[in-house]
């Protein structure tokens, strides 16, 4: 007999494995779904949405707007780099970071097709020492991924956010919209748990992401634009798009969940 729990992180693994069953497809962030997205980035030709060379329509408006100016940015999830590419365009020194090799891989050639620096790195975001991770940022992207989360790695996510957003940084988020022309499961946090399944995705409503994120100042939070596809910006409406910006008071000193136990 195993005991097999005595930290914090102990108690995430444990979550984690309740959707051991599930698709590689949504487990993105805990390490399991590697091969998944290595195979998934592999075909470039797919019809896929986001395998565009393009930016958010939101991170562009948000510069055009003077919301956020360049500085370091922190890409979560970052997949074949359009949108890490298109800040460091636009003057952001920029880290990215993937679980697939294969999209970073796409990514770095990317960057260098148009001339640009970017940091990538590849690996678990949760699991990446501070010294890869090397905050304070003054932007973090994350975009369609954490509608993948399990909700108990929304507690990661929210500590690895205190650990490197710097004061007066901003988070520009896309996830999953809930309600009419959304999509995803609506099911409850604790139903997922007796499903043992995040079906595909989670969606979320205005008043979920501003609970789950009301440490933070809301700047915006909108449904994202439709973009034809002469457009030179990526859109779509069933996601929400939302942008933060934290106290320019706060200290930074939160500890990262693993090393609350």
């Amino acid at each position: 007999m195993d005991r097999t729990v005595r930290t914090v992180e102990d108690v995430l693994a444990l979550l984690d494995g309740l959707f051991a069953s599930e698709s590689e497809a949504d487990r993105l962030v805990t390490g399991d779904g590697k091969g998944f997205w290595d195979r998934f980035y592999a075909d470039r030709s797919r019809q896929v949405p986001f395998f565009v060379s393009k930016p958010d329509e939101n991170l562009a408006a948000y510069l055009d707007q003077g919301l956020i100016a360049p500085g370091r940015v922190l890409d979560l999830g970052c997949g074949p780099g359009r949108n890490a590419v298109y800040l460091a365009t636009r003057g952001f020194e920029v880290d990215a970071v993937d679980l697939s090799p294969v999209a970073v891989a796409w990514g770095e050639e990317r960057a260098h097709e148009a001339g640009v620096d970017v940091r990538f790195l590849r690996g678990d975001a949760f699991a990446l020492p501070a010294t890869e991770l090397s905050g304070p940022y003054d932007l973090v992207v994350y975009s369609g991924c954490f509608h993948h989360l399990p909700p108990h790695r929304r507690v990661s996510y929210l500590a690895l956010l205190d650990r490197v957003l710097a004061p007066g940084g901003h988070l520009a988020l896309t996830c999953f919209a809930a309600g009419e022309a959304g999509t995803g499961s609506e099911l409850t946090d604790a139903d997922l748990y007796r499903e043992r399944d995040l079906q595909g995705g989670l969606a979320y409503t205005p008043e979920a992401l501003r609970w789950i994120f009301s440490d933070l100042a809301e700047v915006e939070l909108r449904r994202m634009r439709e973009e034809p596809p002469e457009s030179e910006l990526f859109g779509v409406t069933f996601l929400w798009t939302a942008l933060f910006r934290r106290s320019a008071a706060a200290s930074g000193d939160v500890r990262p969940v693993h090393d609350l136990a």
